[in-house]
């Protein structure tokens, strides 16, 4: 499972009633930040708890299985995809990049060499910008570390999830623990920012288990790690044959135990599940949770852009094959639609609500083009309610607002006609 980011947290929705913001017009003077993000949707294998996009797919080799990626097809489609959206962000500067799946690390070096060396031609990048490449640590892929590390990687997110191998065969995952172990290793020899991904709340697993795992990265001295509480999401295999998970108090032991040892560890807590040592954020996703920009490509890429006169959703089509074709035809963007003002509040607050600092008020109307006082009675409700709090110039989720985020994010939905 890859590290969590902005391609699943917004989902496409129609358009809501546009009365409670009186049908304002929004209008914005200055484009946020904007990043640029790749899906590659094939995996070796499907995760059962996994609903991102991907897409098992493999070949025999002699006496093994190997992925059978028609790469060079791939590129050549997310380079015109590319040069497709480029009227649409003209002039802009990229700030990062994130290459997630899927696994991406089962393309090439070559292939994300080509491809890294193609969106520089086109766009302007952040010189030094983070560009992230999530990985598997199976053993061949870990072998082209070095290799996406000389195309121009600079940051690594390594998908652990556990340490231990009954849990790894619980999750249908393709690497074993010595395989964990050995791509953490290699990643750090080629990369100075890396993260690991950990998730708690296994079938069977155990306080002690959950924080043996955590202690097993920490021994790495990872510069981030992502640790999500593992839930059952639907149109997976877990969703068809749910397995006996932790009870939600034993999980919740979970995640206070494991924010207080990474809190001792010196990391800091920034996001949900992200933790990261001083300076070692990742940007990517940070831009995200600021309700940034991002460029969507590949198969069902989600992308989020700012228009001078509204914000715009788009969702690629999601079938690679379909992909495929469809961008050969010049029609990539399977759905696009103007998001509503009415509906402006509430995708900016599931996202800035996630960080543990919240943010500063002057955000929301540089994002929204609406003023803070539009949603004032909504701030007054979950204030009242301890979900929030609020300080001089910056809001940000309680202590009891992080453990019932969705809870206060019904706070800022809109009621449709």
């Amino acid at each position: 499972m890859p590290e969590r980011t902005g391609r699943r947290i917004i989902p496409l929705v129609p358009a809501r009633n546009a009365a409670a913001t009186g049908q304002r017009q929004i209008d914005f003077r200055k484009p946020p930040p904007l990043a640029l993000y790749v899906h590659v949707p094939w995996c070796v294998r499907k995760c059962p708890y996994c609903d991102f996009n991907s897409h098992a797919v493999a070949a025999q080799k002699g006496d093994r299985r190997v992925p059978a990626i028609p790469e060079d097809d791939y590129v050549t489609a997310l380079i015109a995809d590319l040069e497709s959206a480029l009227p649409t962000v003209w002039g802009r500067r990229v700030d990062s990049i994130f290459l997630g799946g899927g696994t991406p690390s089962l393309l090439s070096g070559e292939a994300v060499d080509r491809l890294l060396t193609a969106l520089r031609s086109r766009l302007p990048l952040l010189p030094n910008g983070e560009i992230t490449l999530e990985a598997n640590p199976d053993s061949v892929e870990a072998g082209k570390f070095a290799a996406f590390r000389a195309a121009g990687v600079n940051r690594l997110s390594i998908g652990i999830q556990s340490f231990n191998p009954r849990h790894l065969e619980a999750l249908g995952r393709a690497h074993d623990d010595r395989q964990a172990r050995q791509a953490i290793e290699i990643a750090a020899r080629h990369f100075d920012n890396f993260n690991i991904d950990l998730i708690y709340g296994l079938p069977g697993q155990t306080l002690s288990e959950a924080l043996a795992d955590l202690d097993a990265a920490l021994a790495f001295a990872p510069p981030h790690l992502s640790c999500y509480q593992l839930t059952i999401e639907a149109n997976t295999a877990f969703a068809a044959q749910p397995p006996t998970l932790p009870a939600a108090d034993t999980c919740a032991d979970m995640q206070d135990a494991i924010e207080a040892r990474l809190a001792a560890a010196g990391y800091a807590h920034y996001e949900t599940s992200a933790f990261a040592r001083s300076g070692r954020q990742c940007q990517h996703n940070l831009n995200y949770w600021h309700f940034g920009d991002y460029l969507g490509i590949g198969a069902g890429a989600h992308g989020k852009l700012t228009l001078h006169d509204r914000v715009l959703r788009q969702m690629r089509w999601k079938r690679p094959e379909q992909y495929l074709a469809k961008v050969a035809a010049g029609t990539p963007i399977q759905q696009e639609f103007a998001v509503a003002a009415a509906d402006l509040p509430f995708e900016f607050m599931i996202n800035a609500l996630r960080l543990i600092q919240g943010f500063d008020e002057q955000l929301f109307e540089l994002r929204t083009s609406l003023p803070l006082l539009s949603i004032e009675n909504e701030l007054r409700q979950a204030e009242r309610e301890g979900l929030i709090e609020r300080q001089p110039q910056r809001i940000a989720p309680s202590d009891r607002g992080r453990r019932f985020l969705n809870q206060l994010l019904e706070r800022f939905l809109v009621d449709r006609a």
